[in-house]
């Protein structure tokens, strides 16, 4: 029994490419330039990024690859198949259906999916992918990059090697402590382990999800954030799988309030324009469409992303009190990730790590 048992991928990444926006009007040649840009920044990225992180880069070959959105499609249904491989399993355990009635429901979950997968492709503007190939890929989405920098009116150079940087940081962390990847996935592992879920549970939660934002585009008149349900996070109710929840919580924090430290850290003798670009690509995100706070309460996902903004207040309070050579402790092992409540208290992760204890040791 295949993940289509759940859903149908391939049908998924259709309904996706189907649905999905077009992205903004740009000549031909000034497309080649864009990405032939991206690239560029990608590569200058490398070396700005491993100066402030004073993390040497690694030998890698996880490569930059800058597509377009039916391309991020095809990528992130294959990656998110791969990854929903031991859910999928598990639920297969206890499917009681019909070869036919499996068939049918996975071709309509495949669709719902990749109505999700749609609404999402044009809006990411990049994503390094860890459970794609073994490598990992970093992922720059041109138009939506375009798109983006057109509407805050911001330097499209400034914009888009501000953009890598984020991007890039997320490489130099994947690739110079590899132990991370497998520790998520370790952390996926044990919430499946710990799941009670059934495959018509998170059909249902899907479907409604699904419906809810066809509604909503369907009638911008109505609040339809007000009605969004519980969210597929909901489900997860058990002691242990808040617990694991919140570790996955405060690595994700920490990875994103790292990179978002590097981005803005960089100064403007490298991207002249960055206190500009922060201010816009602020207002921008307080500024979120209605489907878009939509999409993420259905999904359960606006409280976690709330909490991901104190990743940033992590590491600027550490690397206050301890410089970036004890902030980089926290890349050591497991134990040195910070807890959830560490997030918004640096200096209780200081006090219990001694990461300058640590150094001297060393």
């Amino acid at each position: 029994m295949t993940n289509e048992a759940l859903i149908n991928w391939d049908v998924a990444a259709a309904a996706g490419k189907k649905v999905v926006r077009g992205g903004p009007q740009i000549p031909l040649k000034d497309a080649v330039e864009v990405v032939a840009q991206l690239r560029a920044a990608a590569l200058s990225a490398d070396e700005h990024v491993a100066r402030i992180t004073q993390i040497q880069q690694p030998a890698h070959s996880a490569p930059t690859m800058v597509v377009d959105r039916p391309g991020w499609i095809d990528i992130n249904a294959t990656s998110i198949s791969t990854l929903m491989d031991p859910l999928v399993r598990k639920l297969a355990a206890q499917n009681t259906t019909s070869a036919v009635g499996r068939a049918i429901g996975s071709r309509v979950t495949g669709a719902e999916a990749g109505a999700v997968m749609g609404f999402l492709a044009s809006r990411v503007l990049g994503q390094f992918d860890i459970f794609g190939p073994a490598t990992g890929q970093l992922l720059l989405v041109a138009p939506n990059i375009v798109e983006a920098e057109r509407k805050l009116d911001v330097d499209p150079a400034d914009f888009r090697l501000w953009v890598c940087l984020h991007e890039v940081t997320h490489r130099l962390q994947f690739t110079a402590f590899p132990w991370l990847s497998d520790y998520l996935r370790a952390q996926v592992a044990a919430l499946i382990d710990e799941s009670d879920l059934d495959a018509d549970s998170l059909k249902a939660t899907l479907s409604s999800a699904v419906a809810a934002i066809k509604e909503r585009r369907q009638n911008e008149a109505k609040n339809g954030a007000k009605n969004g349900g519980k969210g597929i996070l909901s489900l997860l109710q058990s002691p242990a799988q808040k617990e694991i929840l919140d570790r996955m919580t405060a690595v994700m924090s920490l990875l994103e309030g790292h990179a978002e430290y590097v981005m803005d850290e960089v100064g403007p003798s490298v991207v002249p324009s960055v206190a500009s670009i922060r201010a816009k690509f602020k207002q921008r995100r307080a500024g979120r469409s209605p489907i878009d706070r939509l999409f993420r309460k259905l999904l359960g996902l606006e409280a976690k992303m709330k909490q991901y903004a104190n990743g940033r207040i992590f590491v600027d309070g550490v690397v206050s009190e301890v410089g970036m050579a004890g902030f980089n402790v926290v890349w050591t092992s497991p134990q040195t990730l910070p807890t959830v409540s560490e997030l918004t208290s640096p200096q209780d992760w200081v006090a219990r790590v001694r990461p300058t204890d640590r150094l001297t040791a060393t």
